[in-house]
C-alpha cells in the first residue's frame, strides 16, 4: 500500500514533512509525520474503518480463516472498534450475506464505545470475578473466537512494558480457556523481547497449532507481534502455567 503521485510526471512517492512547531516536542512531531504518511492511516479513513489495526486482523484472518459466517466473536479491550468492524463483516453479523450462517460479535472495554452496526458492546473488566460466566450469557454459549489487539498503557521503559503486555495477553489467554468452544481460535497482540516463552508453551499445551506472525500493517519499528492459537483441545483437558512446566 503506497500513495504514489499520479500526476504524469512518473510514480514517486509523496512523503509529507511536519516542521516542528513551537512547544511542540521532536517525539510528537515524529509521530504526526509518521501518522501522515502512513498508508494504513490513510486506508482506515478510505475504508471507514476507527483505526489502522483493522487491517492487521483483517491480514491474519485471511491467512488463518478464524472469522467464518456463524462464529461467536470476543473482541477484549475492543475500543476504538477497528476490530469489531472487520469482525461483524466477516461472520456475517448483520445477515447481508445469503445463505450464509449469521455470526455474533461481543466486545468487552473498559470504557464505553460507540455503537457499531452489528455488534454488542459492553463495558466490563474481563480480570473481574464471574466476568466468563457474563459473556458466555451475553453470547447465548461459549465463543468460537476470542481476539486481544489491548496494550497495557506505557511506561516508558521496555522492559516493563513487554513484562506488562505479555502479563496482560496470558490473562486473556486464561480467560479464552474459560469461554471458549473446543475447537476454538485465540487471537492476541504480544511483544517480542524474551518473555513470552511461558506464553507459548501454555497455548502450545492447550491448542493444536499455534503461528506467531507480524502481519504487514504491523509497523517495522514496532516489536508488536501476534500469536493466532487454534484448535481448543477443551476446558475439561486444559493445561496451566503450573502443570504445563
Amino acid at each position: 500500500m503506497k500513495t504514489k503521485n499520479t500526476s504524469g510526471r512518473g510514480q514517486r512517492e509523496l512523503k509529507v514533512k511536519v516542521k516542528t512547531a513551537r512547544g511542540r516536542k521532536l517525539s510528537s512531531t515524529r509521530w504526526l509525520e509518521r501518522q501522515l504518511n502512513d498508508p494504513y492511516v490513510a486506508a482506515a479513513r478510505r475504508d471507514g474503518y476507527r483505526g489502522r489495526a483493522a487491517y492487521k486482523l483483517i491480514e491474519l484472518d485471511d491467512k488463518y480463516r478464524f472469522l467464518v459466517p456463524g462464529a461467536r466473536v470476543v473482541d477484549l479491550g475492543c475500543a476504538p472498534g477497528g476490530w469489531l468492524q472487520v469482525a461483524a463483516t466477516r461472520v456475517n453479523a448483520l445477515g447481508e450475506r445469503a445463505g450464509k450462517r449469521v455470526g455474533t460479535v461481543l466486545g468487552v472495554d473498559l470504557q464505553e464505545v460507540e455503537h457499531l452496526p452489528g455488534t454488542e458492546v459492553h463495558v466490563l473488566d474481563f480480570l473481574a470475578e464471574g466476568a466468563e460466566e457474563q459473556v458466555k450469557d451475553w453470547l447465548g454459549g461459549p465463543a468460537d473466537v476470542v481476539m486481544s489487539d489491548m496494550a497495557a498503557a506505557s511506561s516508558g521503559h521496555k522492559q516493563t512494558d513487554h513484562l506488562r503486555i505479555m502479563a496482560l495477553c496470558e490473562a486473556a489467554a486464561y480467560f479464552a480457556f474459560d469461554v471458549l468452544e473446543e475447537g476454538g481460535t485465540f487471537v492476541a497482540k504480544v511483544l517480542a523481547g524474551g518473555a513470552e516463552g511461558e506464553l507459548q508453551q501454555l497455548l502450545k499445551q492447550n491448542f493444536k497449532k499455534v503461528a506467531n506472525v507480524k502481519p504487514p500493517a504491523s509497523r517495522s519499528d514496532s516489536s508488536e507481534k501476534y500469536v493466532v492459537a487454534q484448535g481448543f483441545r477443551g476446558r475439561s483437558s486444559r493445561i496451566t502455567s503450573d502443570n504445563a512446566s
